[in-house]
């Protein structure tokens, strides 16, 4: 239970600093007037809700390993939120998503303003805009926090090589994403679905929502080079587990626990693996009717429902839990491996295990 009460407060604190940036960031726009803020508000929005589990990371990263200037880990660790925030907000746009987080996304926000106010041109074209402008504001913001985060020189230059890696590898991994995509995968085999899948789920998702902010933060704090290797394993197979969990509840979850409408991945057409695992094993029938239904953004409730039990009927469900657990073990063994990281470290991250994998459906 400490262990929670402390990962709550450090939520806590992570926030703070995401208010103090933003009211700086008010500051630097005021000189533009009021239309200048525009992007900051649903910058805002986007950052009032979350879990906060790569600022966790990286905050334990440093911690457990010794790191000793907690408050310039917390606001560094904050940046990981803003990086997260301009990912979302790309995202979405490239995704064409509604909702998120139970609430009108950015682009749509700024679309129906432009409707309201009766402007001239495509609202939609104005909101996909101004929403890419917010993404690139917050990557702006990212490397600001970082740099002014307090953290010793000789720390930021030891983390800054993961870092940057981080920022690069995942602009590549949501090309990967629209790439596979746009190519399909009539012309793929079962297990080259799966293996694209994969890769897109490593490095759109599981490199920088867990291993690089863990590692940016021991790297920070002085990391040996025989732990930081079983810290990435952790790291790698935790974050492929965490990002399987979210195609899970893409699929399955609950709307007033995921802030998206049911079976919203289907209606979207992701290629996860999910889906590659039910067209492996379902019969040619139903695969017709996953294929047609997949990326059909008109499916009703009824139609979701029919997905579903085609995806469950299959047994991929089931296959992607084993997928699930087989990583959590992995990342746990790798855990365990790790000989200087402190006590407190260890039940932070077992901690962190089971938030990322926990089920929700």
């Amino acid at each position: 239970m400490t262990r929670v009460r402390d990962l709550h407060d450090l939520r806590r604190r992570v926030q703070q600093q995401i208010e103090t940036e933003l009211a700086h960031q008010r500051d630097v726009l005021a000189e533009l007037g009021e239309e200048g803020t525009a992007l900051l508000e649903v910058i805002a929005a986007l950052l009032q809700g979350g879990k906060r589990l790569r600022a966790a990371f990286c905050y334990w990263g440093y911690r457990g390993f010794g790191g000793t200037h907690d408050d310039a880990a917390v606001r560094a660790a904050s940046a990981m939120e803003f990086f997260q925030a301009a990912a979302l907000l790309h995202d979405d746009v490239m995704d064409d998503s509604d909702v998120r987080r139970g609430a009108p996304t950015a682009h749509v926000h700024l679309a129906d303003r432009h409707d309201r106010a009766g402007w001239t041109g495509r609202a939609e074209r104005f909101g996909q805009a101004g929403a890419i402008l917010a993404g690139d504001l917050c990557l702006v913001w990212t490397d600001e926090v970082m740099a002014t985060s307090g953290l010793p020189v000789d720390e930021l230059a030891r983390a800054r090589r993961c870092y940057d890696e981080m920022r690069t590898q995942l602009m590549a991994g949501q090309f990967l994403d629209i790439l596979h995509a746009a190519r399909g995968w009539t012309s793929l085999g079962h297990d080259e679905r799966i293996a694209a899948a994969r890769q897109v789920v490593r490095f759109k998702s599981a490199k920088y929502s867990v291993e690089q902010p863990l590692l940016i933060g021991a790297d920070a704090a002085g990391i040996a080079p025989d732990d930081r290797a079983h810290l990435s394993r952790f790291g790698l197979e935790l974050g492929e587990a965490f990002q399987l969990r979210d195609d899970v509840l893409g699929v399955y979850g609950d709307p007033e626990a995921t802030g998206k409408p049911a079976g919203d991945d289907l209606r979207e057409g992701k290629q996860t693996v999910l889906v590659a695992l039910t067209l492996q094993r379902c019969a040619p029938r139903e695969a017709a009717l996953l294929a047609e239904g997949l990326g059909n953004p008109e499916l009703t409730t009824g139609d979701v429902e029919r997905l579903r039990l085609i995806i469950r009927d299959s047994g991929a469900l089931d296959a992607l839990e084993d997928m699930i657990e087989v990583r959590t073990r992995a990342a746990q063994e790798s855990l365990a491996c790790l000989r200087t990281i402190s006590g407190e470290g260890t039940a932070a991250l077992e901690e962190l295990t089971r938030l990322s994998t926990e089920r929700a459906t």
